[in-house]
This record gives structure tokens, C-alpha cells and sequence, in this order.
């Protein structure tokens, strides 16, 4: 009886590798430090070259400051907070999986300045007592709905002298922002990212 040829030799398929989904503090104390970002819509942690560009504007010294993070996600904007020296920072987010995940981080690298809070950010702001904070950091998903009511509530809570960080999907104008109290100090696009840097109008830059 005839036999079959042998079938061609394949080589078994491997199952492909996972692509690492990680963000690096990029200065101070925790430099280089990995943070995970979740596979969730919406979620688009700050990129590196926005954020190197945000702490140089801020300063790479940022002890004694207080901080909110209202829109916290991967916690990247307040994590590089905390490790530029700043004295409080508070992470507010409403995903219950995503506040695990900045609970695992804070305590991986034990950090004991974060307060971590699941929360809708502009109900956080409207919380906060009026100049009472440094440096808050609005950075919701570019699909959402709160951009206005959060830039109006940051304007309540940020100190005279301090900032309020928002990142958004288009460029914002001082005449937009004339509600607020607040205009824009600095301002950079990268991409898809609009980045500005806002004060309190009037306050003098330096």
C-alpha cells in the first residue's frame, strides 16, 4: 500500500508576545519609575514629551505644594508631582479598577503624600476650599462633556499664585476661559494634545 506524503513541516505558532502598556515618571525622586496603564476607552495618560514640557513650566521643584489630580487615571500627572517633592497630592478618580490600580501603585512605591479618592473630579473641585490649591491638573477624556464646569470650579480652588494644567482636544482662548478667571500662561500642541498652562488673569508671569 502506498503511503501519504508526510505533510509539510510548519513550525508551531507562538502566541504573540503582549505589548507592555507602562508610563515612566520622568524627574525627581521616582524617576523612572513604571506606571501600568489600564486597556480601558478613553484612558490616554499625558505623553512624556507634554508632561517633561508641564514641570519645566512649573518648575522641577515643586516642595510644598498641594496638588489635585481631578481626572487621576493612571495617576502619571500626580505621581510626578509627588516625586518633585510636592507636600500633598490627591488623586481623584471615578473608575473603581483604576483607583485599585493608583492603591497598588502608591503602595509599591511607598508613598504616603497621595491621597487617593474615587470621585468625579469637578465634584472634587467644587469641594475643595476656595485658593486652596497649587497646582491642579485637568485632564478628562477628550469625549466628555466636563471641560467647562471643571475649568470653572479649578478657578475657585487654585491659589493666586498657583496653576491649573488642562488638557484638552482643542486649543482654549482667554476669552473662553474670561468665566473662569483664569488665562492661559503656556500653551504647546503635540499632536492631538492641546496642553495649557493657566493662571489667574492678571497674575503677573515671572
Amino acid at each position: 500500500m502506498k503511503k501519504d506524503p508526510p505533510a509539510p513541516y510548519r513550525k508551531p505558532v507562538r502566541p504573540r508576545a503582549v505589548q507592555s502598556h507602562e508610563v515612566r515618571i520622568i524627574g525627581g525622586l521616582f524617576k523612572r519609575s513604571k506606571l501600568p496603564v489600564a486597556d480601558k476607552p478613553g484612558l490616554r495618560p499625558t505623553p512624556d514629551r507634554v508632561r517633561e514640557t508641564l514641570f519645566n513650566w512649573l518648575g522641577q521643584d515643586l516642595s510644598g505644594w498641594r496638588c489635585l489630580d481631578a481626572f487621576a487615571g493612571t495617576g502619571a500627572l500626580g505621581f510626578e508631582s509627588v516625586s518633585r517633592g510636592a507636600k500633598e497630592v490627591r488623586l481623584v478618580e471615578n473608575d473603581a479598577a483604576l483607583v485599585d490600580q493608583l492603591k497598588r501603585t502608591a503602595s509599591h512605591l511607598k508613598i504616603d503624600t497621595v491621597h487617593i479618592e474615587r470621585a468625579d473630579g469637578v465634584s472634587a473641585l467644587k469641594r475643595a476650599s476656595p485658593n486652596s490649591l497649587d497646582a491642579i491638573f485637568l485632564d478628562p477624556p477628550f469625549d466628555s462633556d466636563v471641560f467647562e464646569a471643571a475649568v470653572l470650579a479649578a478657578g475657585q480652588a487654585v491659589t493666586d499664585n498657583g496653576f491649573v494644567y488642562l488638557e484638552a482636544p482643542k486649543r482654549w482662548t482667554d476669552e473662553q476661559l474670561q468665566t473662569s478667571g483664569l488665562q492661559v500662561y503656556r500653551y504647546l500642541k503635540a499632536g492631538a494634545v492641546h496642553a495649557h498652562l493657566l493662571r489667574r488673569s492678571g497674575v503677573i508671569a515671572f
